[in-house]
């Protein structure tokens, strides 16, 4: 698995910031992600963030510096993207994409176990 270890070291300090979330951390995706509730949250891919956020924001979200939308199996997945480092390096974009991908996860459906 390679991931960025001081990015998922930030990205564990601001969640546990926050009261009332259940925080697993869980490989997958190549890398380390962050089950918020039990719903996939943030991923750390490489030196990338990897967000889950409402595919509403889609246009506002493709707009930010960094974005890398999220292909698989040649196509575009709404709602997922990668930010490249250029786009978190700031605090106030790192704030960004946590809260956006919060926001989400309080309402998103968790996958099904298997």
């Amino acid at each position: 698995m390679a991931y960025n270890i001081e990015l998922a070291d930030r990205v564990r300090e601001r969640l546990s910031e926050i009261s009332d979330l259940e925080i697993k951390e869980k490989k997958m995706f190549s890398g380390l992600a962050f089950l918020v509730n039990d719903k996939m949250c943030i991923n750390i891919s490489h030196d990338n963030l990897m967000c889950r956020y409402d595919p509403d924001l889609e246009e506002e979200v493709s707009e930010k510096i960094g974005f890398l939308p999220m292909i698989m199996k040649g196509k575009q997945l709404k709602g997922y993207c990668y930010v490249e480092p250029i786009g978190f390096q700031k605090q106030a974009d790192f704030e960004f994409w946590i809260k956006i991908g919060l926001d989400y996860n309080a309402i998103a459906k968790a996958s099904k176990k298997k």
